[in-house]
């Protein structure tokens, strides 16, 4: 083996290169060494050591190429070696400076070192080409530091052979100046997506809207007592049933899997839409011919009291089998819909509705203008005439009959024809309806929590006899209470849904937690103090809607508004918190969560019923449906920490609530005592229910931007300066 270092080769480099010759008394002899005439005995040339350097190839050649690390990186191809003989030792690199006579004085600066060579002035040994190779010194580095160079396209390769452009460009001719794109046309697909998001915002702002005037109405024909109530429970049957049966699945699963065969058949998904429409509209016709026959059974399932009552029972089951075909129209309107929507038709699922309502609206109206109002015909379920209950059953299939029929034009526009298919084995619908399972389960958790309080509050209603203290007057509060979180929270979360998706898609909990962060202040600027606004003026403003349907009515349920009030708060934190788990793709944990909020309220809502005075009841069970989701958000914002690396922003957001609140109070309590002193010194009526409810409401706007303004909330500063931008002041 060659050694490492010449100093390791026998007598030197030059004596034995390979370290072969054995050590001998007298020095081996050097074959290129001139003769010394001068020599009195020259050396005789050993016959067996003469010839031993021919057996090494490398004992003549540069002596760097003996070093078995520069053999190895030596480019010989490049940099071929010097003939053998013409070797010499090449110069250092770089070398140490001289060492100073004296020591630097310490009052002089340092002189600058002189600049680097802008040339190649450096050996190359290991093939490097010397016009390519570029050093750069200690000043370049300096002079070019904060240039900064953009980022080379790492994806430049996958499109420059449709770009028609060649690999390096040339660097003599300019660049051209980049043509500016054509202004985009007016109408393209952003233009249509935002009109289309308009259009569906503005037909839910509006079925809200008449939803609200239709239960105004329905209130003023049949009164808050045990005939309104049976109304009730007879309208909210057939939705309680689709939601159980077919809604849940059809809304989570179904609808999905409607859209993905849109998209990836070649068809267009048309022979999916008819299979699922076709099964559904089976499906829907089995449940509906059950349910009409067995609608006695179901009225005593929802109510006890009202089954117990002949007059009532009878009122109900007929009023039952005049909604429950209902189903069959619930289902069919949303298959439509999503078919539709999967085409690019958004309107007509979100305007459809507002149909229902007005054909509703008119027949309780007329209703009324043949039978007058409950507060002056005094009708009950013995008095009301089988005309009456006939007009209002029929009106309110009606409702649900035009708004499934009015999608048919809209599909007919969009080119799609049902053509009835029955071959649904082997296309994936079996596959699909098991993945319906925790929807399903999420259902019946929430129906179930239903069921208990409306049972309950009917019972209570009948057992204090008084009327606005049974179900039809929980239902109506709860409407009132729950418009500002579908107005404002679902309004809010909406812009930041998107966001919160990505950022999961993306694992980067930092940006959701940020952004649920950002949803819950944004939101309670709005819903904290009108929740307070319904705790302080929840009397007048029932007064003011549900006049019609008696005085004493309308104040009840000012007193079940106001024990909804407070539980806005975590109704909307619920919301948004949820929406967390639903980023995630995760449907298990809302589950649970919903299943501990409907257990709390059914057992809160029982306590209530039994140790409450039946007259206070139902304004327990209102009060115990916001504990039960103040429970729930305690167990789900646990879980979502958890699940975001244990942290959620909790310390911002809950100074923000903390501060609205402590803003809120003081507002509340001088709103509260202004209405109250309006009312007493104008009376009950509807126009002094007004008047309390205006300058209560002023005063309470009044009182908490000046508390708010003085703690500096600053997700209400931010809301003030968007509202004057928008206004231009």
């Amino acid at each position: 083996m060659n050694a490492p270092y010449d100093g390791d080769r026998g007598q030197g480099a030059a004596g034995d290169p390979a370290g072969q010759v054995p050590p001998s008394g007298r020095p081996a002899q050097d074959p290129y060494a001139a003769p010394d005439p001068y020599a009195q005995n020259p050396p005789v040339p050993d016959p067996y050591v003469q010839d031993a350097y021919r057996q090494d190839p490398y004992w003549a050649h540069d002596v760097t190429a003996q070093d078995p690390v520069g053999e190895a990186l030596y480019d010989r191809a490049s940099h071929p070696p010097p003939p053998p003989g013409s070797y010499q030792d090449t110069t250092q690199l770089y070398q140490q400076p001289q060492a100073q006579q004296y020591p630097p004085d310490p009052r002089i600066w340092a002189q600058t070192p002189p600049p680097e060579p802008a040339g190649v002035s450096r050996h190359l040994p290991y093939g490097d080409d010397p016009h390519t190779t570029q050093f750069t010194g200690v000043d370049e580095l300096v002079s070019q530091a904060g240039a900064e160079t953009p980022p080379p396209d790492a994806f430049a390769h996958l499109y420059r052979d449709q770009q028609g452009l060649a690999r390096t460009p040339v660097a003599t001719e300019p660049e051209p100046l980049p043509v500016p794109p054509p202004p985009a046309k007016a109408g393209g697909r952003a233009s249509g997506l935002l009109k289309s998001s308009a259009l569906m915002a503005a037909g839910t702002l509006v079925s809200r809207l008449t939803g609200f005037v239709r239960s105004l109405v329905i209130t003023a024909a049949l009164g808050a007592a045990l005939l309104g109530d049976s109304y009730t429970v007879a309208a909210t049957l057939p939705t309680m049933i689709y939601i159980l049966t077919v809604g849940g699945g059809l809304n989570s699963v179904f609808v999905p899997q409607l859209v993905r065969s849109m998209k990836n058949d070649d068809d267009g998904g048309v022979a999916y839409a008819n299979r699922l429409l076709t099964l559904v509209v089976v499906a829907l016709g089995v449940i509906v011919a059950v349910a009409v026959f067995a609608a006695p059974l179901l009225i005593q399932l929802m109510s006890d009291t009202i089954a117990g009552n002949a007059a009532a029972n009878n009122v109900a089951v007929t009023f039952a089998r005049y909604c429950l075909p209902t189903i069959f129209f619930m289902g069919v309107h949303v298959v439509m819909g999503q078919i539709l929507n999967a085409r690019g038709k958004f309107g007509a699922m979100m305007w459809t509705p507002v149909l229902n309502n007005i054909v509703v609206i008119a027949t309780f109206g007329l209703f009324i203008w043949v039978y007058g109002t409950a507060d002056t015909s005094e009708m009950t379920v013995r008095t009301i005439p089988p005309d009456g209950v006939r007009l209002l059953g029929i009106g309110t299939l009606l409702g649900l009959t035009v708004q499934a029929l009015a999608m048919i034009p809209y599909l007919r526009e969009a080119g799609f024809r049902f053509r009835p298919r029955f071959d649904w084995k082997g296309h994936g619908l079996g596959k699909t309806v098991k993945l319906a399972k925790w929807t399903v389960l999420f259902v019946l958790a929430n129906q179930a929590g239903v069921l208990v309080v409306t049972q309950l509050a009917t019972a209570a209603g009948h057992a204090s006899g008084r009327d606005g203290t049974g179900i039809l007057a929980y239902s109506n509060a709860q409407l009132i209470w729950g418009m500002p979180q579908a107005i404002i929270t679902v309004s809010v979360m909406a812009a930041l849904l998107p966001r919160i998706s990505r950022a999961a898609q993306d694992d980067d909990p930092g940006a959701v937690r940020d952004d649920i962060s950002q949803g819950l202040r944004n939101s309670a600027v709005a819903i904290v103090p009108i929740a307070f606004a319904f705790l302080a003026l929840g009397v007048p403003m029932s007064t003011l809607l549900f006049s019609s349907s008696g005085l004493e009515s309308a104040r009840s349920m000012g007193f079940i508004l106001m024990a909804f009030g407070l539980g806005l708060i975590p109704y909307s934190v619920q919301y948004v918190v949820l929406r967390g788990f639903y980023a995630y793709e995760d449907t298990r944990t809302p589950f649970y969560n919903t299943v501990i909020v409907a257990a709390v309220n059914a057992g809160a809502s029982a306590l209530c019923y039994v140790v409450l005075p039946a007259r206070w009841a139902v304004v327990g069970m209102a009060a115990s449906y916001g504990l039960a989701y103040a429970v729930g958000v305690g167990i789900a914002w646990r879980r979502l920490k958890k699940r975001l690396g244990g942290d959620l922003d909790g310390g911002r957001v809950m100074r923000t609530y903390a501060r609205l609140c402590l803003a809120s109070v003081p507002a509340a309590l001088v709103a509260g005592a202004a209405a109250y002193f309006l009312l007493q010194s104008l009376g009950s009526s509807a126009g002094a229910s007004l008047v309390a409810l205006v300058g209560g409401g002023i005063v309470l706007l009044a009182v908490f931007f000046v508390a708010a303004k003085k703690m500096r909330i600053e997700e209400l500063n931010s809301m003030v300066g968007m509202v004057r931008g928008r206004l231009g002041r």
